[in-house]
């Protein structure tokens, strides 16, 4: 994918484009180049599968207080942890201010004691945060692809540093980017290898989970023993939102179950 100028380099923000079919309403910098998708007919729910896969740090952290995201989008995680997690205080970050105009278009719900939207530089905000994060969600791609800044050694260290002690980083990645092994090299190397990887079933998207502490650990020997736990609603999680996350769920069990017996 190309990439493009840190933050500082470009004056300029794409302007994206808002594409509505009858059923969905996307957001695009391109043709090619879909960066979130809603449902008209049930607006927060989680459209794209690949969000839906990076829910998965509720296995890990399953009731997180406080929550971040480097990339605003549509809005699609947001709104999804605003309404299913009622407990989690959730900070969306955007360096575009021509996203966050279209809000309102996506339905994402005004800020409140739960949800802020900040327009701010994501590399800025894990390398001074206001706090420690339960769970680091990042997700910034832009009309150029993933920004050098929010791939860069120096940005997975910060993010390491920002995920609470017991919390996770949860970042897409795309597995046809040129820089797709080293930027999770990088992320290895902030978290010490406590790394899983997770592909999406057409092979774009690639979610990784980087655990501070023993979380991983945990859950692998969880499901290497011979009586496996059931797949079970995370406490923190609503009954509603529940349902499209079981198979979602089940995929990155099974994918930490093969990690497992490859002897990872």
């Amino acid at each position: 994918m190309p990439r493009r100028p840190a933050p500082d380099m470009a004056p300029n923000h794409a302007k994206p484009e808002v594409r509505d079919t009858l059923t969905t309403r996307a957001l695009q910098f391109s043709m090619s180049a879909l960066q979130s998708r809603m449902n008209l007919r049930d607006p927060d729910a989680l459209d794209l599968e690949y969000t839906r896969l990076m829910m998965g740090f509720l296995l890990f952290v399953p009731a997180p207080a406080h929550l971040a995201m480097i990339g605003l989008g549509g809005g699609s995680l947001a709104k999804f942890c605003h309404k299913q997690l009622a407990h989690t205080q959730v900070v969306a970050v955007e360096i575009n201010p021509h996203v966050i105009a279209l809000r309102e278009a996506f339905r994402v719900p005004p800020d409140d004691p739960r949800l802020q939207v900040l327009l701010a530089d994501g590399a800025d905000f894990v390398r001074h945060p206001p706090r420690p994060f339960d769970v680091l969600l990042v997700d910034g791609f832009d009309a150029g692809g993933l920004p050098e800044n929010l791939s860069s050694q120096r940005f997975y260290d910060d993010c390491a540093d920002t995920v609470a002690p017991g919390g996770a980083l949860v970042a897409n990645l795309q597995l046809g980017d040129a820089q797709y092994a080293r930027q999770l090299e990088r992320i290895r190397r902030s978290f010490a290898g406590a790394v899983l990887t997770v592909d999406d079933s057409d092979g774009s998207n690639a979610i990784v989970f980087a655990c501070r502490g023993e979380a991983l650990t945990t859950l692998r020997t969880t499901r290497s023993s011979p009586l496996l736990a059931p797949l079970c609603r995370p406490k923190a999680l609503n009954a509603a939102g529940w349902k499209p996350l079981q198979a979602p769920f089940a995929r990155i069990l099974s994918a930490l179950t093969l990690e497992t017996g490859r002897g990872a």
